[in-house]
């Protein structure tokens, strides 16, 4: 993959992700890699490099709609080290096109949102579940990073997920969907490694400092980047 596409806007700040393009089986597709340098810690639920540790990169990719290989892991480690990533770092996929990508801000706290949203519902769904929880194959995903530039405990990393989550139905609904997401959403919030001696921050709610800047940033991200029903 190489970068051929200009972001939609001039970013700023440490979220900066750069837009590239593919094609695969006959299909263009898109893919957004970020290289935030070393020093961050992140916490995700995405199929690759998924849970809380150092991450070097994160990758969103493109998958054409009705993807049926049942190795996304190994797929999106093969695109992201073909762009030039190397060590351990997150992969997400969607059948959304990713260079719609939306961006947003608040006091620091920086968000990155890509939207699909023709599989959706309520996670509280009267019947169980039916699959379509490991990342593939749905056009419904929205794939959510946030970076933020202090430290944060593995506790407040969890209150993150959980907050930026919460922003995003609240975009969702005041965009006129209903529903609390797709079954195929993804998170990922990445944070400061601590300086010797600095305490990280304990709280990531969104009542919190830098719970509340997450929270603002993922909301105004989602609402950009869903397209309205």
């Amino acid at each position: 993959m190489t970068a051929v596409l200009p972001p939609p806007r001039t970013p700023v700040g440490l979220l900066r992700p750069r837009c590239l393009t593919r094609v695969e089986d006959g299909e263009r597709l898109h893919a957004l890699l970020w290289f935030p340098g070393p020093g961050l810690r992140m916490i995700s639920s995405a199929v690759l490099g998924g849970g809380i540790g150092e991450r070097a990169w994160v990758l969103n990719a493109q998958v054409s709609h009705g993807y049926r290989r049942t190795d996304p892991d190994r797929h999106l480690a093969a695109l992201a080290s073909g762009a030039g990533a190397r060590g351990p770092g997150v992969g997400l996929m969607t059948a959304a096109d990713v260079s719609a990508y939306a961006r947003a801000h608040d006091g620091g706290a920086e968000a990155v949102v890509t939207s699909g949203v023709k599989v959706r519902g309520w996670a509280a769904a009267p019947a169980a579940g039916t699959g379509g929880t490991d990342g593939t194959g749905a056009p419904g995903t929205i794939n959510i990073v946030v970076a933020v530039p202090v430290p944060l405990t593995d506790a407040a990393l969890v209150n993150a997920v959980a907050t930026a989550t919460e922003a995003k139905v609240q975009a969702l609904l005041e965009a006129g969907h209903d529903c609390s997401g797709t079954p195929t959403d993804a998170v990922c919030v990445a944070a400061r490694i601590p300086r010797p001696g600095e305490e990280p921050q304990a709280f990531a709610g969104p009542r919190s400092l830098w719970g509340a800047r997450l929270a603002r940033a993922v909301h105004r991200a989602v609402r950009e980047a869903t397209p309205a029903p």
